[in-house]
């Protein structure tokens, strides 16, 4: 992304803020692993969509006058050569500045001191803070620690969320973010496609697994967007399953729910295939059930409709199928085999922090995921795709990955 993607980001954040605000981002903070080691470290989703900005313990200060007029910097670690020689380089002054755009570039050991002379100067009675958590017993982020303390020391600033804005910001993709993930859906297909190739009984999952990250890895290293589901037989039936353990026996389905990122930007595919190469009688009718449903909502999906919509009609069209199967004997029943939704949105995140709209718009991007799990078959798997949402219509991003019977086992043959 160029910076101007990121300054019109905080162009638009600033136009939804009040007057006499100020908005502290924070990029985030490693997470102790064990002793000395560190989980990999993942910067906050919404200050990179801000900023452009990939490190850690960094913060974006803006300060939002009465006359609309921002002045904005970032604090950015300063240059440490003993540390740098354990960790890499870190960002230079002039390296954020052209990355997000942001001119005033400071070292964060000035923050606290200068937050404290704008909070005291009699300019701002609002304090914006990402204040988001999945859930309430998540552990504190630098922002609720620095909400305690503006509480404390500020107790005249009333607080707002800036999380609320940049949901409604990141809820339409823009033209940069549509291309970027475009780019992401050919190095998904890609590892799909390998995987599949690769297939035979008596795989590991840990090497169909082996085998995508081996293929994402020659586009960059940055590789899975999220924790690959990679899954066969009786452990397809486990809806989140990391565990990489199992074997394919002949007649297994493989299972896998997988996505890349490229240029900050993720999709989210899913496919279940014979690892033999060829769909038996029933795996055949069930996966014929799925295709219809998603090939109809792809076909009904257009601005204007409910989002809730999505999953309701996913579920009732899929019933159908089921039902003039010969698998499902009241539509009323679909619960039996089909578990779970799947019109998640997809975009900075695999399932991106939006504001859940009330209806589809065009420039939206979410999952089309039709899943079906039969266990007394000892078939699981789901058809999962990323639709674009156009001006008249919907697109499916991830079509060019084989997904009907033909193209896959044909794809398999040639493996």
């Amino acid at each position: 992304m160029k910076k101007e993607f990121y300054q019109g980001n905080r162009a638009r954040m600033y136009e939804q803020m009040k007057d006499h605000s100020l908005l502290v981002l924070f990029s985030g903070e490693e997470v102790c692993k064990t002793n000395d080691e560190a989980y990999p470290f993942y910067t906050d989703r919404d200050f990179l969509y801000l900023t452009g900005l990939d490190a850690k313990e960094f913060v974006l200060v803006a300060g939002k006058d009465t006359a609309g007029q921002v002045r904005e910097k970032v604090y950015i670690l300063p240059p440490d050569p003993m540390k740098e020689r354990w960790t890499g380089a870190r960002i230079r002054p002039e390296e954020a500045a052209a990355c997000s755009g942001i001119a005033q570039v400071g070292f964060s050991g000035d923050f606290a001191a200068e937050f404290h002379s704008l909070a005291v100067s009699g300019n701002y009675e609002n304090l914006y803070l990402d204040l988001y958590r999945a859930h309430p017993e998540d552990r504190d982020r630098p922002a609720h620690r620095f909400l305690k303390r503006a509480a404390s020391d500020y107790p005249f600033l009333r607080i707002e969320n800036a999380n609320a804005i940049i949901r409604r910001l990141r809820t339409i993709k823009q033209p940069c973010e549509i291309a970027a993930m475009r780019e992401a859906e050919k190095i998904t297909r890609d590892g799909i496609v390998a995987m599949m190739k690769a297939s035979r009984p008596g795989m590991y999952e840990y090497q169909y697994k082996a085998v995508f990250d081996y293929t994402l890895g020659q586009y960059g290293p940055q590789g899975p967007a999220f924790p690959s589901i990679i899954s066969a037989g009786k452990n397809n039936f486990c809806i989140h399953y990391y565990s990489y353990k199992g074997q394919a026996h002949d007649g297994d389905m493989v299972l896998n729910d997988v996505g890349a990122w490229y240029d900050n930007l993720m999709n989210d595919v899913s496919r279940g295939w014979p690892c033999n190469g060829r769909y038996n009688e029933k795996q055949r009718l069930l996966y014929e059930c799925a295709l219809k449903t998603s090939n109809h909502m792809f076909g009904i999906i257009k601005p204007g409709m409910p989002m809730a919509e999505v999953d309701r009609e996913a579920r009732r069209y899929n019933a159908l199928m089921l039902q003039e199967a010969g698998v499902l004997k009241r539509t009323e029943e679909i619960g039996t085999y089909m578990w779970h939704g799947g019109a998640h949105h997809v975009g900075f995140d695999v399932h991106d922090v939006v504001e859940t709209p009330e209806t589809i718009a065009p420039g939206m991007v979410f999952c089309v995921d039709i899943g079906i799990y039969h266990e007394a078959w000892g078939i699981g798997f789901r058809l999962e795709d990323n639709c674009l949402v156009t001006e008249d219509g919907c697109e499916n991003l991830s079509v060019i990955t084989p997904r009907t019977i033909e193209e896959i086992e044909d794809t398999m043959r040639k493996g």
